[in-house]
Parts: structure tokens; sequence; C-alpha cells
């Protein structure tokens, strides 16, 4: 993978450890030499996840549709910046840019980004790793829903392999370049729900 998109908060939240964690993958991303992609914010998440990516060398692309640019603060210290008129504008130029996603500790947002992705993999729309970074277990609970969903028969067992998730940094990296070598003889056998 040569470039990976992070969704995140444009908030720190409450836990520390939340900005310890995109501090970290920030600086991950640099030293092994893979673009970040994100949505564009100076603040919160995003914009700790951007500074640690800038500060060790590496290559950020930020995404920010017209409308954001002022609430979320379109940050002016990255590689490149590129200011699109919607939403799905922006989803669908993060799609093109990355070769992986990254789902980290956000809100509303954050999720809708990654569900759409992974829906959009489902469709075989899309064919690469996506990621779950669980800090501190914030996503237990909807890796839960996704269980749920398999059991009452709304989502197929099997696709619950279209991501892979892990608490630690290096480890969630690892796994999606494994991931990633899988997933193209996947994506045929989960065309449907």
């Amino acid at each position: 993978m040569k470039s990976i998109c992070v969704f995140c908060g444009s908030s720190k939240g409450t836990n520390p450890i939340f900005e310890e964690k995109a501090v970290e993958l920030g600086s991950d991303l640099a030293s092994r030499k893979i673009n970040l992609v994100y949505g564009g914010g100076k603040v919160g998440l995003m914009g700790a996840i951007a500074d640690a990516c800038m500060r060790h060398g590496g290559n950020v692309t930020g995404i920010i549709p017209k409308f954001l640019a002022k609430k979320e603060i379109a940050h002016d210290g990255i590689t490149k910046m590129i200011v699109v008129e919607s939403m799905h504008q922006r989803k669908l130029k993060m799609s093109q840019l990355a070769d992986g996603f990254i789902m980290m500790p956000g809100g509303y947002g954050t999720l809708e980004e990654f569900c759409e992705i992974l829906t959009w993999i489902q469709l075989n729309l899309v064919s690469k790793p996506l990621g779950i970074l669980n800090v501190d277990g914030y996503y237990n609970p909807l890796l839960k829903q996704f269980e749920v969903m398999a059991e009452n028969g709304l989502l197929k067992k099997s696709n619950l392999e279209f991501f892979v998730s892990a608490t630690d940094v290096s480890q969630l990296l690892d796994k999606m370049g494994t991931l990633s070598t899988k997933v193209s003889s996947l994506k045929d056998k989960f065309i449907h729900t």
C-alpha cells in the first residue's frame, strides 16, 4: 500500500489515548513511506494525525468540501489540499487516491465513511483493505453489532472478512498488508449480502 485513507474525528474526544494513537499512526505511516489521505481538517484527531505524519517527513493529502473548510478548519500545513464541492465527491476522491482505509475513533461522519467503503467492497465497487484501529475498545460494540447482523441472517458471516481490526497501530498495518493480498480473491465471493 502506497497510500492509506484514515477516517477519524474532527474532535479529540475525552480519552487522551485517542490522540496518542492518532500521532502514532501518523508517525508510523510516515516511517513506512505510506502517504496519508484524510479529511483535510486541522483540528481534532484529523489534525493530530496529519501533523504527526508531516513532522516525520510523510506526505499528506487532505480532501475537504468547500462548506466544511471553515468548520473543520482546513489544514494549511500539509503536502496537498484538494477542495471539492460535496461530501460525496470527498469520499469518491478518497477512494480513488487510497490503496486502503483505516477507521479510528470518531463520530457519525467517521462511521458513515467507513460503512460506505464497507458497502462498496460488498458491492464489488472497491477491492482495497479496510481496517479498524480499535483504540481502548472504542469499537467493541460496533464489532459486536456486525456479529449480531450475521447471526440474524442480515449479513453473510463471510462478509465479516472484509475488514481487519487491531488495538495496535503496527499490528493493524501488518494485518492490512496481508488482507491486501487476499482482497481480490475474496471480492467475487462476497458480491451479495
